[in-house]
């Protein structure tokens, strides 16, 4: 379970002494823990991946606006916290593995058109969850659905 590796992790960073590190761990699990209360649900290795997918477009999205004012400080930090949270997803995927993966949900669902990108996104998010960026891969499928 991903979720017990994270916090196996914490406990090493607590006894390493690494401060940053661990602010970066706690502020994963409780997100994790967040997203549990919320929904009442104990979050399987899936659902995690998905918490911590979001946590790392958060912090590019930061970096940009932190590097666009000038703030290379604060991008340096949130540089780091995105490394760390990345360590926990998987390898990401290739140019090449992406499109095999896109033409194999476009074969499987006969996407021929705009009105199929549903059915595609579908059955492509949690073969990609945590792999790829999700905006990348949707701006790709609507260029080959003639969007």
């Amino acid at each position: 379970m991903l979720k017990l590796q994270i916090q196996s992790d914490m406990k090493t960073a607590m006894k390493a002494g690494d401060k940053t590190r661990l602010g970066v761990i706690r502020l994963m699990l409780a997100a994790i823990k967040q997203r549990e209360i919320d929904e009442r649900i104990e979050l399987d290795d899936a659902q995690v991946l998905a918490v911590l997918d979001k946590m790392v477009k958060q912090r590019r999205d930061s970096i940009t606006q932190y590097s666009g004012a000038g703030r290379e400080d604060l991008a340096e930090i949130e540089r780091f916290e995105t490394e760390v949270i990345q360590s926990y997803l998987p390898r990401a995927l290739t140019d090449d593995e992406l499109t095999t993966l896109i033409d194999a949900a476009m074969a499987s669902t006969q996407a021929s058109a705009m009105s199929d990108m549903g059915k595609v996104m579908g059955l492509l998010k949690p073969q990609i969850q945590g792999r790829a960026d999700m905006g990348s891969v949707s701006a790709r499928v609507k260029q080959r659905l003639g969007g």
